[in-house]
């Protein structure tokens, strides 16, 4: 659906009704910041941070980083003002919670043309029950405002009576299932948080895993954690150095008529080349971001 190259390695929560939080935000080194006006408000300070998170959107001063607004469901009682107020606000991207059907998403893009939401805001969808993950194609071909999947992998341990475990076997098909479906329709898709802050050796295998599985990054819940994510998702030079080898010898070789492309012994082909080329724009994505 949305074709970019966006670095999403690293995206951090942040507390919707604290003003202290979304200033210091502006100077952080993450990709994306999520301004959440869901779990992380209590019930009597919604109406209040929904006005404070939606004035600093439109405040600015958060440079390159997206900037995403996390509602409420629109069956909440704070739903309906919040998706009013985002789409007036103009983020980058707007966060459904709970997204469990094609027409849950569509009846929100319905709702953002009426409110006059830009073309650039798009939708993100937590996907946090065990029914989004039966019905996650479904979901990531809903529309085109659709840009993002997000984890929520907290809620879906508790949903499944499960435990949360050191190679989180028990949601490996949960994962999977919403992996294939983003990929399917060109979607980017973030893992779900690390709990532990005391754990950096657990955070840092927890990002390797995601970037094994196939995740383009991860929702943090603390700045300590952001330095490991965006380290573990951004190419390292090594890899940088072999795609560079690839795309050369892939195009020297076309050129002269060849059809098999070997580099250090390795077989190459096109979907090599393909990834390659992704490598590297990501990475000149990243320091387009930086600058």
């Amino acid at each position: 659906m949305i074709a970019e190259t966006r670095p999403r390695r690293s995206v951090l929560y942040m507390p919707g009704s604290n003003p202290r939080a979304l200033e210091k935000a502006k100077t952080l080194a993450a990709d994306g910041l999520i301004l959440d006006l869901e779990d992380a408000v209590a019930v009597a300070a919604k109406p209040d941070a929904r006005a404070l998170v939606c004035d600093a959107v439109k405040d600015g001063g958060y440079g390159a980083r997206e900037v995403i607004i996390r509602i409420n469901s629109l069956d909440s009682p704070w739903g309906r003002d919040d998706l009013k107020a985002a789409c007036d606000a103009a983020p980058d991207a707007i966060l459904l919670p709970k997204v469990e059907s094609a027409a849950m998403v569509q009846d929100v893009a319905r709702l953002m043309k009426e409110y006059g939401a830009p073309d650039k805001t798009r939708i993100w969808c937590m996907m946090e029950t065990p029914r989004a993950m039966l019905t996650a194609a479904e979901i990531a071909a809903s529309s085109d405002r659709l840009a993002c999947f997000v984890m929520g992998t907290s809620d879906l341990v508790k949903d499944l009576h499960a435990h949360h475990t050191e190679m989180r076997l028990p949601v490996v098909t949960s994962l999977g299932l919403c992996l294939l479906a983003a990929r399917a329709e060109n979607i980017d898709i973030l893992d779900g948080v690390y709990l532990d802050l005391n754990d950096d050796d657990g955070f840092r295998a927890s990002c390797r895993q995601g970037l094994e599985f196939g995740f383009d990054g991860k929702t943090l819940i603390h700045p300590k954690q952001l330095d490991g994510a965006n380290e573990v998702f951004a190419p390292s030079p090594s890899d940088l150095e072999f795609a560079g080898r690839i795309i050369a010898a892939f195009a020297e070789a076309r050129a002269g008529g060849q059809g098999v492309v070997l580099v250090d012994g390795k077989l190459i082909e096109n979907l090599h080349v393909d990834n390659a080329r992704r490598l590297v724009a990501l990475s000149e994505a990243i320091k387009a971001m930086e600058a």
